[in-house]
């Protein structure tokens, strides 16, 4: 039983930091549209394809992927946001055509994907369904470097997100605007533009967890779809508002999936894996019947101070 944890313990570190990424994303286009992006899924699948015909036509390596897939994810947010969700916003749109607008694209970049596949398949011959590039990851200290390329590259990303925001003018403009856009449009802030911007580094953030993914697992057209529901999940657990919540709720979420799955498959079988969704969906649950603002809209030592009186 040790011998088996230890590959799960590695797979859940793996899954959990890609997922860091992936809820971060969500997280920030949430800010700043107040909308859930049921979009965000097909953000990193669209770069899981760029990044298999990166490998299997030109020859690359696969972490070479995560560059272009930083800029193509960014490019198909910054797409949504300026040619559908804008203008819907400039006519006043409420909160349900917004989210209905972000399903559309969804279903739109699926299509995309499935046709991107067919392609792939029939005239380079390359194997697009149920696929996956753990033969080509290189060895690390005995281990495959994914397991060291994707904790160290969501630690990278966290640091410089909380740089970027706190230390840069620009950084500093984007709070502004996110968490007051009247009062920050008054004093000059170009919010259109920081509103593009987070977009943009939201779509790139899925870029480089789908540009990863075929390293870690099974990857499919519907790849975004499944992961949807751990992607909302470790958003809402750490705060919808907070990008340094997201990155919390994603590691939680991350572990908890892979090590209770693992686990509860060794205790009972195998057949407990297909409700593996299970395990997000209830913590989910919890987090809106108990903490609605998620982990780190709780305030802490307020609770602990209670606890310690009684």
């Amino acid at each position: 039983m040790v011998a088996l944890s230890l590959p799960l313990i590695r797979d859940a570190v793996i899954f959990a930091s890609l997922l860091t990424m992936l809820s971060t994303g969500l997280t920030l286009t949430y800010m700043t549209t107040r909308v859930p992006n049921f979009a965000h899924g097909e953000f990193a699948t669209m770069n899981v394809y760029l990044n298999l015909a990166l490998v299997q036509v030109l020859g690359l390596s696969p972490y070479l992927g995560v560059v272009p897939s930083f800029f193509f994810g960014g490019l198909v947010a910054l797409l949504l946001y300026l040619a559908v969700l804008k203008p819907l916003l400039d006519r006043g749109a409420n909160y349900v055509i917004l989210m209905i607008a972000t399903i559309a694209y969804d279903m739109i970049l699926i299509s995309i994907i499935n046709i991107i596949a067919d392609y792939l398949n029939r005239v380079y011959k390359i194997q697009t369904r149920l696929f996956q590039l753990k033969g080509l990851d290189l060895d690390l200290l005995g281990q495959p470097m994914i397991f060291t390329v994707a904790p160290a590259l969501s630690l990278i990303i966290i640091t410089v997100l909380y740089f970027f925001l706190n230390k840069t003018k620009f950084g500093i403009a984007m709070r502004a605007a996110i968490e007051n856009p009247s009062l920050a449009e008054v004093i000059g802030i170009n919010i259109n533009l920081t509103y593009a911007f987070s977009w943009f580094i939201s779509g790139g953030l899925a870029g480089l967890a789908g540009a990863l993914l075929p390293l870690y697992m099974t990857c499919n057209p519907d790849i975004g779809v499944r992961l949807l529901i751990s992607i909302f999940a470790a958003s809402i657990v750490g705060g919808l508002t907070n990008i340094y919540g997201a990155f919390l709720g994603g590691l939680l979420i991350g572990l908890a999936e892979t090590l209770g799955t693992g686990y509860l498959s060794i205790m009972v079988g195998p057949w407990i894996v297909p409700y593996r969704p299970v395990i997000p969906l209830s913590l989910m649950l919890l987090t809106l019947l108990f903490a609605p603002r998620g982990l780190t809209g709780v305030d802490w030592r307020k609770l602990l101070r209670r606890e310690a009186e009684a």
